[in-house]
């Protein structure tokens, strides 16, 4: 079959190439890939892929062959997954923990868009706790993740001030339901109840300041790819009490295969929207993937498999 596999190459940083067609364990099912996204994190990792790698974390297909076990979806059904790997390829085995099944009012390009950012977003407001009446700062807000944690906490009840330096980007997040739109943390008012901070380098000491006392800051990505600096002496003059805390979205109490579902269900009662900011066959892969790596796609990109 063909997939991608990456080169090293920053110019060109995956090539389609013949590799075997996966062997499902007992709990996986194979799909067949109709489309998948990609996502900022994973165009950093193909700067220097170990040998054997086969990126690919977010999928949408139909069930070609079910788990041997009997768990999961049956054959031909549509299902959105996230394999951790091998995803951007004619075949991929996913296990059936995380897979959902898609209904007909989910097309595989928007399914595409939803797992890791989607899954991201949503066990990120509930590692923030209740939301409702409280108010919350989201740096990089501009990207996938940014998109649907404004779109759920505002819907969830939460008052949102999203950072994004893009104009067209903050107008579709106050759509969404931001109630207030910066270019720049520093010109965030606060004091805030939540942080939510992706951004690394300066923005997440600036951030910190406007936290309320007894608040959080939910240090979820460091998109700037600049190291970030505190200083003991400030972060103890600033918010009383406040806490810093580390998040991965794997790092959950819920399984993957129920978050899944739950993304598929808001998507298809129109309460959560995809925002995909490219579309292309997956002949376009490479471009693609440099094109989001140097912030020229706002959103997801979505490719499409003949």
């Amino acid at each position: 079959m063909k997939a991608f596999i990456p080169t090293g190459n920053p110019a060109e940083p995956v090539v389609l190439a013949d590799v075997p067609e996966p062997v499902p364990g007992p709990g996986e099912a194979l799909v067949k890939v109709e489309a998948f996204s990609v996502n900022r994190g994973e165009t950093f990792r193909l700067e220097a892929p170990a040998p054997g790698d086969r990126p690919g974390k977010d999928v949408a297909g139909l069930v070609v062959q079910p788990a041997a076990d009997g768990s999961g979806p049956g054959g031909a059904t549509r299902v959105v997954g996230h394999p951790m790997s091998g995803g951007w390829a004619e075949f991929v085995a996913v296990p059936t923990t995380a897979l959902a099944v898609l209904p007909d009012a989910v097309p595989a390009v928007q399914a595409a868009a939803l797992p890791l950012a989607g899954l991201t977003a949503l066990r990120l407001l509930r590692a923030a706790g209740p939301v409702v009446g409280r108010r919350l700062l989201l740096t990089g807000a501009s990207g996938g993740v940014g998109h649907y944690v404004t779109e759920l906490a505002a819907a969830a009840g939460a008052e949102v001030t999203a950072v994004t330096r893009d104009a067209e980007r903050g107008a579709r997040l106050r759509e969404l339901g931001a109630v207030e739109v910066v270019h720049d943390p520093a010109e965030a008012r606060g004091p805030y109840d939540v942080v939510l901070e992706s951004t690394g380098g300066k923005a997440l000491p600036v951030a910190l300041a406007r936290l309320a006392g007894r608040g959080t800051l939910i240090w979820f990505g460091q998109a700037s790819r600049t190291p970030v600096t505190l200083d003991f002496f400030d972060f103890f003059a600033g918010p009383e009490s406040a806490t810093i805390r580390h998040f991965h979205y794997l790092d959950a109490d819920s399984p993957l295969d129920a978050d899944l579902a739950a993304l598929v269900r808001l998507t298809a009662r129109g309460r959560l929207h995809p925002e995909i900011g490219r579309t292309a066959d997956w002949a376009h892969t490479a471009s693609v993937l440099t094109d989001l790596r140097d912030r020229r796609i706002r959103g997801k990109a979505v490719l499409t498999v003949a």
